[in-house]
């Protein structure tokens, strides 16, 4: 069977802005006392973001845009590319303009850039240690509320892949769904005569017998929720190709390669997104 890939998403110019302008709401909303008063309003300055610790950066349209929005005529010069890996004390962006301004969104642009930075790093952890397989590295709907677009995006800049974005696009069969339906196949029957044929049907699994009557009702992704590496493998042979395989639960940095050798087409990671640790990044004025 051909390779599906997951849904993707890439980030959209009128959702930055609907995500900024809350953001910039909560932090400034009618200005900052602190850097409004002792700053003079004509005052302009050069600062620059370096990189603190080894990484891989995201995010850097998410903080040029917020710059852009307190002040139109900030310079702002990416050193380095969405996606790069960087190492400790690399410079990744040049700022030109007014000090009021770069002042002002200094916290709420590396707020944005160490998170989603911090995701793309972990992300190519995950994708690297899996690189000798045909696996590859899904995210989950573990994100933080509002913030999903700019998870997933950073999720793909560390080469991993976007598995659904949300209950809309893409069928999940999970074990409340089966008791209500009365069984997998039936799920599966009432799923296929309901929604559009393009959409992708995934079925959770526990076990051998789940995995048979998922692949004999036809769907497209099956789950391998929780189940120990000698169970994936005969699952892996079970299916032959017949459907996608992905494995999930329990996926840490330790287990991640030895589950990727049991043949399963994807493993999904929530401690991508839920559990994100953020790339320490610095701004500087320069004097």
């Amino acid at each position: 069977m051909q390779k599906r890939h997951m849904t993707n998403t890439e980030l959209n110019l009128d959702e930055i802005n609907f995500i900024i302008d809350h953001a910039l709401n909560e932090d400034v909303k009618n200005g900052d006392i602190t850097t409004n008063t002792l700053i003079p309003g004509d005052k302009e300055v050069k600062a620059y973001m370096m990189a603190k610790a080894d990484g891989v950066v995201a995010g850097l349209a998410v903080a040029e845009r917020i710059f852009k929005k307190l002040n139109s005529e900030i310079n702002f010069k990416a050193l380095v590319n969405e996606g790069d890996r960087v190492t400790s004390q690399t410079r990744i962006v040049e700022i030109e303009g007014s000090y009021r301004a770069i002042l002002t969104g200094e916290r709420l642009a590396l707020n944005f850039l160490q998170r989603m930075s911090g995701i793309a790093t972990k992300t190519s952890e995950f994708v690297d240690a899996v690189k000798e397989y045909k696996t590859e590295i899904l995210d989950t709907r573990k994100t933080v509320p509002g913030l999903r677009t700019l998870d997933k995006y950073s999720v793909k800049m560390g080469g991993g892949t976007n598995h659904r974005i949300g209950l809309y696009d893409m069928v999940m069969i999970k074990d409340n769904h089966i008791e209500v339906a009365g069984s997998i196949t039936e799920a599966v029957k009432q799923i296929r005569a309901n929604v559009a044929s393009e959409i992708k049907i995934e079925v959770e699994t526990k076990n051998l017998d789940e995995v048979k009557e998922a692949l004999e009702a036809g769907a497209d992704i099956i789950m391998l929720d929780n189940m120990n590496n000698e169970q994936m493998t005969e699952a892996v042979k079970l299916i032959d190709g017949k459907a996608m395989v992905e494995a999930s639960g329990s996926i840490n940095m330790e287990r991640v390669k030895e589950v990727a050798a049991t043949g399963v087409d994807y493993i999904s990671v929530g401690g991508l997104t839920h559990s994100v640790t953020a790339l320490d990044i610095g701004m500087y004025i320069e004097v």
